[in-house]
C-alpha cells in the first residue's frame, strides 16, 4: 500500500510520487508498509486509476498555515483521528515539523480552520516506563509532562505515515502508533518496543486545543479497563460553549490484555492508584484530568494494544455505543480497509487521464479533492440540540469559505450526500430560524459574509431540482429556509442570518448606523454578499416558478452598485477609478483606502473581525471591489468597459494585490472571461496554481479554510470554475488530456478531452494550453469560455481544440460571453 512520509523540508520543496507496492507482496511493519515521499514512482502512468486513494498526500499544507488534517476519517467523518503536537500552528492537531512534540492521539480534529484550535478533544497517549523507578505514580500525565518527540528519519522528515483511512507515527519513545476510524469511532494501535515491562495507556479527557474544559466527569472500570468521560469545552470561533462524551476500551492484538495491573485517575502530574472517579481528587475549575493504566506485558510476542474510542455528542452511554456498533469486533484491519475502499470508490468517480501529466500534478488533484470530503461533518445521530430524523451536519466552518467552489464540486460527482447536507442546513433553520453560516461542534460560530447558506441550498435545487424528491429534499421546506434569510432579522445577525430591516430599506448596509442586534461591521463586504445570495434565492424562485418572487431578489442582488463610488481612485493612478465603498445612511459615502487590508496598505490593516473594524470589508477591500459574480457585465461597465476591466485584473495581479488565500479572490482569474479573453483566465489561473500550490507540506499559502482551497485547485487543474446556483461553468483547459465525472445520482459520465494535449508548462505561462474552439457530443458548441450544466445531466463528451495562441476569444457571437443578470444571462 502507499503511505507518503511527511516531507518537512523548506518551502521550496515538492512531494514527489510515493512507491505503489502491492499488499499482498509488502513486508509490513505494524500493518503497514511505508514510503518516503521523495521517492520516485515505480508505477507507470496509466489513463485510469483504479487505486485513486494512493494519488493522495495527506501531509499538504500540514505546515505554513495550512493547517490540514493528515490523520484518519471516513468520507465526512464525525471522528478525525489524529496526532496533537504542541505547535502553535496545531488547528488540526498536526504539525510536519519534527522540532514539535507529539502530546497525544485526539479523535475529534476540523480540517484547514483559522481561530482558535477547535476540538482536539480526548487525547489518548502511552508510556512505556514512567520516572526513574518506573512506578506508576512518577508517570507525567499532563500535556506537557508525557509529550515526546516524534523518530526523524535520516533525511530530516518525522517517521510518520498516512493514507486515507489511516495514520501511523514512530515515536522516540519506541512506541508505534496506527490510527483508523469509523463515522463515529476510532481505533488505535500501541505497539509497544520490545522488552518493555509495565506498557501503559493514558485516556485524557480535559485537554482540548484551547485548554478549555470545564465541568469534567469520568469514571473506570478497573476490571476491564473502560474509561467514560465528557466535559464542556469552548467553541473555537464563537461564543459558546459544547458538552463531548468519550467511551474507551483496551483489548489485546492477538492475545489476552486481561485486567490493568495498576489503574487510577490523575490529575495534571498526580496520579493516585485504586481511584475510579474525579470526585477522589482535589480538583479545581480547569484542571487536567484523566485516567491511567498499566497491563501485563504479551508474554509470547510484541506487547500491541488495541483502543477503541467512541465519541458523542450526546452521552457517554452514546459514545458506547457508537463504538460497540461501528467496532464491534476491535479489528483494526477491516477498520483500515473499509474506510480506504470508501475513499477509493468516491475519489474514483473523478478519472483522469495521466499521460504527459507532472504526477505531482496528479497528486496535487486527488489530495485536493480528498479535503473536500473533509468537511462539513456527519453528525447525524448526535444533536443534542433537538430530536429529528433528518441528517445533521455540523463543523460548517464557514460557509463564507467554502460555497464559491466546494458544493459545486461536490455536484460533479456526490449529490446524494450534497443532498444530506442540504437536509441537515433545512432542519437547522427550521429548529434555530435561519440556515447555519458558520458552525462548529453544534455551537454557532461568527458570520464572516452574509447568509451564505443560501448559495448552497441554492446550488443544490437549481442542478437537483429534477431529483430533490427522490433525495429526499422538500422544495418547500427549502424554499421557505431561504426566505427566512432573505426576510426575518435575526437577534444577532453575527452568528445567523443578515441585518436584513435595513438591508431592504436602504439597498446597502450603512456604515453609521448601531443596532442592537449585531456589529456595525463588514458593511460593504456584507452588502455585497447579500446581494448575491438574494441573486441564488432568484434562481431558485425561478425554478419554482414563482416569476414575482424571482424578479424581486434579481432586483435586490443589483444592490451590489449601491456601495460603488465612481469618484474614488486608486493612490498614483488616475486611470484606476471606481470602488466599492463605505457609505452612510443618508446616502454619502464615507472613504476607505483602496489598498486597504491589502499587503500595501500603509496602516497594514487586517480586516479581521474586530467590533471596532468600521472600515467596511471582511479582508481584502481590493478584491471585494471585483464581487459582483452574478453580473460581472454590469461591473465591467462600472469600470470603464472591457479594456479597462482588463487592465484593472491586469493591475491587481502584477502589483501583487491577488490574495489566493482570501476566497474572494477565488474566481479572478477566471474574470478575463467575462472581457472576451479567455486565454489571460487561463494563464492566470495557471500561474496561480504554479506560484501557490504544490504536494510538499508547505504546498498551501494559507488555510484550507474546510476544503475551500482544496475544491479551488481542483477546478483550477479541471478547467473549469463554477458559479454557485447557475447552470454554467466557466471553461478553461484542464491540465490532462482527458478527466471524466461519474454522477451516480444523474447516471451519468461525463468527459471533457482536450485533443492536441501538450502537457503543462511548469510555471503556468505559455503553452499549448488555450481553448480555440469547443464541441460537445460531435457538435461545435457556442462558446469557449463556459459550458452548460446540461452537458453533465446528459453526459456527454465535451472536447476541446488546444492552441498556443493566448489571443483566443469566446466565440464570434453576443451569446459566448459567459452569463450576467445585466444582459439577461439567467433569463
Amino acid at each position: 500500500m502507499l503511505l507518503l512520509r511527511v516531507v518537512v523540508a523548506l518551502a521550496t520543496v515538492l512531494a514527489q510520487e510515493a512507491a505503489l507496492v502491492s499488499a499482498a507482496s509488502s513486508s509490513f511493519v505494524g500493518g503497514s508498509k511505508s514510503a518516503s515521499a521523495a521517492a520516485p514512482s515505480a508505477s507507470s502512468s496509466t489513463a485510469f486509476i483504479p487505486d485513486a486513494a494512493s494519488r493522495v498526500n495527506l501531509f499538504v499544507g500540514t505546515t505554513n498555515g495550512g493547517h490540514t488534517f493528515p490523520g484518519a476519517t471516513v468520507p465526512h467523518g464525525m471522528v478525525k483521528v489524529g496526532m496533537d503536537t504542541d505547535s502553535p500552528g496545531n488547528h488540526a492537531g498536526y504539525d510536519a515539523n519534527p522540532i514539535f512534540n507529539a502530546t497525544g492521539f485526539s479523535q475529534l480534529h476540523d480540517d484547514g480552520t483559522g481561530g482558535a484550535v477547535p476540538l482536539s478533544l480526548f487525547k489518548l497517549w502511552a508510556f512505556t516506563s514512567c520516572g526513574v523507578g518506573n512506578t506508576f505514580e512518577e508517570c507525567q500525565t499532563s500535556i506537557n509532562g508525557r509529550k515526546a518527540l516524534r523518530k526523524v528519519l535520516a533525511d530530516g522528515t518525522p517517521d510518520d505515515a498516512a493514507e486515507p483511512g489511516y495514520f501511523s507515527s514512530n515515536l522516540s519513545t519506541g512506541i508505534r502508533v496506527e490510527l483508523t476510524s469509523t463515522r463515529r469511532a476510532a481505533i488505535h494501535r500501541y505497539t509497544f518496543p520490545a522488552g518493555t515491562k509495565t506498557p501503559r495507556l493514558v485516556v485524557d479527557i480535559t485537554n482540548d486545543g484551547q485548554m478549555s474544559s470545564t465541568d469534567p466527569s469520568m469514571d473506570l472500570d478497573p476490571d476491564t479497563a473502560r474509561v467514560t468521560g465528557g466535559a464542556h469545552f469552548e467553541a473555537s470561533f464563537g461564543p459558546g460553549r459544547y458538552r463531548a462524551f468519550t467511551c474507551v476500551d483496551f483489548k489485546g492484538d492477538g492475545y489476552d490484555l486481561g485486567p490493568p495491573t495498576e489503574y487510577g485517575a490523575w490529575l495534571a502530574d498526580f496520579p493516585v492508584k485504586q481511584t475510579v472517579t474525579l470526585t477522589q481528587l482535589y480538583t479545581s475549575f480547569t484542571d487536567q484530568l484523566g485516567a491511567l493504566f498499566t497491563f501485563a506485558p504479551n508474554g509470547n510476542g510484541t506487547t500491541s494494544i488495541l483502543a477503541r474510542v467512541g465519541v458523542s455528542f450526546i452521552s457517554s452511554e452514546q459514545a458506547c455505543s457508537n463504538a460497540e456498533e461501528e467496532i464491534p469486533d476491535f479489528d483494526f484491519e477491516r477498520v483500515r480497509s473499509a474506510s480506504r475502499a470508501q475513499w477509493n470508490e468516491l475519489l474514483g468517480r473523478v478519472q483522469v487521464d495521466t499521460s504527459d501529466v507532472d504526477p505531482e500534478i496528479v497528486d496535487l488533484f486527488y489530495s485536493s479533492f480528498y479535503r473536500t470530503h473533509l468537511s462539513p461533518a456527519d453528525y447525524t445521530g448526535e444533536n443534542p440540540l433537538w430530536n429529528s430524523t433528518e441528517p445533521y451536519y455540523d463543523s460548517f466552518y464557514c460557509n463564507w469559505d467554502t460555497y464559491r467552489t466546494l458544493y459545486s464540486f461536490m455536484a460533479l460527482h456526490d449529490p446524494a450526500t450534497f443532498a444530506r447536507i442540504v437536509r441537515g442546513m433545512i432542519n437547522i433553520q427550521q429548529h434555530e430560524g435561519w440556515l447555519p453560516e458558520c458552525r462548529g461542534a453544534t455551537a454557532k460560530h461568527f458570520i464572516q459574509g452574509g447568509s451564505n447558506g443560501d448559495p448552497i441550498v441554492s446550488e443544490f435545487f437549481v442542478k437537483f431540482h429534477q431529483h430533490a424528491q427522490e433525495l429526499n429534499v422538500s422544495a418547500d421546506t427549502l424554499y421557505s429556509a431561504l426566505l427566512a434569510d432573505a426576510e426575518l432579522q435575526p437577534p444577532n445577525w453575527d452568528l445567523q442570518g443578515r441585518q436584513v430591516n435595513i438591508w431592504k430599506s436602504l439597498g446597502y448596509i450603512p456604515s453609521d448606523v448601531w443596532e442592537r442586534s449585531g456589529t456595525n461591521s463588514k458593511q460593504v463586504s456584507r452588502t455585497l454578499e447579500y446581494a448575491f445570495d438574494d441573486f441564488t434565492i432568484s434562481q431558485v424562485a425561478k425554478v419554482l416558478g414563482k416569476e414575482e418572487d424571482a424578479k424581486k431578489y434579481a432586483k435586490r442582488s443589483e444592490n451590489f452598485a449601491n456601495v460603488w463610488n465612481p469618484n474614488i481612485t486608486f493612490p498614483g493612478r488616475d486611470d484606476i477609478a471606481g470602488f466599492m465603498q463605505p457609505r452612510f445612511a443618508n446616502g454619502i459615502f464615507n472613504l476607505t483606502d483602496p489598498r486597504h487590508c491589502s499587503i500595501h496598505d500603509p496602516i497594514q490593516a487586517t480586516c479581521f473581525l474586530n467590533a471596532q473594524n468600521h472600515d467596511g470589508f471582511y479582508e481584502g477591500a481590493p478584491i471585494y471591489s471585483q464581487y459582483a459574480p452574478h453580473d460581472t457585465a454590469k461591473l465591467i461597465a462600472l469600470q470603464g468597459g472591457r479594456e479597462k476591466f482588463v487592465s484593472r485584473l491586469n493591475f491587481i495581479f502584477d502589483q501583487d494585490y491577488f490574495d489566493s488565500t482570501d476566497e474572494p479572490s477565488q474566481q479572478i482569474p477566471f474574470m478575463y472571461h467575462y472581457a472576451n479573453r479567455p486565454g489571460l483566465s487561463t494563464q492566470r489561473a495557471r500561474q496561480v496554481i504554479a506560484e501557490f500550490y504544490n504536494t510538499s507540506v508547505n504546498g498551501l499559502p494559507g488555510n484550507d479554510d474546510s476544503g475551500a482551497m482544496g475544491s479551488y485547485v481542483a477546478f483550477y487543474l479541471a478547467g473549469l470554475y463554477p458559479l454557485p446556483a447557475t447552470r454554467q461553468f466557466l471553461l478553461s483547459s484542464p491540465y490532462f488530456r482527458e478527466i471524466s465525472f461519474r454522477n451516480p445520482v444523474l447516471k451519468t459520465t461525463t468527459t471533457i478531452r482536450s485533443n492536441g494535449f501538450r502537457g503543462n508548462p511548469k510555471n503556468g505561462t505559455g503553452g499549448h494550453v488555450f481553448v480555440k474552439s469547443v464541441k460537445i457530443d460531435g457538435k461545435a458548441w457556442k462558446s469557449n469560455c463556459f459550458i452548460e450544466w446540461d452537458a453533465f445531466t446528459s453526459g456527454s463528451l465535451i472536447e476541446l481544440e488546444l492552441t498556443d495562441s493566448i489571443n483566443v476569444s469566446c466565440g464570434a457571437k453576443a451569446d459566448a460571453i459567459p452569463p450576467s443578470l445585466s444582459t439577461g444571462g439567467y433569463d
